[in-house]
């Protein structure tokens, strides 16, 4: 019974689920630092790495402001959680803090920013199967505008963010 529950724990925690702790505050007021999440590792497809080697499918493409749990890409044994801003064959552009999408007027809403973000970055260009990241508290994230290898892979990407559990329960959706 032991060595039953032992493997259905490990298939869950390394195939289905990922149970995750914040260590910054990155994503604050979203997500705060100490909060624990579950993320959904088959939220886009299977990307398993077991003993060497790597199976990646994808059947469903991330969509824009969902908050996704990847390996950093400048070093892939780090998990970082972040929102995606920049899907492939945009151009990601910061003006005065705001984010604008393909030279576009209007900038995208932001309302989960808590703060006026400041700074201009880019134009970044963002290539087939990549993705632009930001944290949601901008002043304080070390995110795509500041990474050697400045956007996320597709088969980086470990799951989607699903769930606050503590300090209280919270779904964390795309807004």
């Amino acid at each position: 019974m032991i060595i039953i529950v032992v493997i259905v724990v490990t298939l869950v925690n390394n195939v289905i689920l990922i149970n995750a702790k914040i260590p910054s505050e990155s994503m604050e007021k979203t997500i705060m630092a100490g909060d624990r999440i579950f993320g959904f590792r088959l939220s886009y497809g299977i990307n398993i790495d077991l003993f060497g080697h790597k199976f990646v499918k994808k059947y469903k493409d991330p969509e824009r402001f969902d908050i996704i749990i990847f390996k950093y890409p400048d070093d892939e044994s780090q998990l970082f959680i972040k929102r995606l801003i920049g899907l492939p064959g945009e151009t990601v552009e910061i003006r005065d803090g705001k984010v604008y999408i393909n030279g576009s007027e209007e900038p995208l809403d932001d309302s989960f920013v808590p703060e006026t973000p400041l700074g201009d970055f880019g134009p970044y260009v963002v290539p087939e199967d990549h993705y632009f990241m930001l944290g949601d508290n901008r002043q304080n994230s070390r995110d795509s505008r500041y990474w050697n290898n400045t956007f996320v892979s597709f088969d980086q990407i470990v799951g989607k963010a699903i769930l606050r559990y503590f300090p209280s329960i919270k779904l964390l959706t795309n807004n």
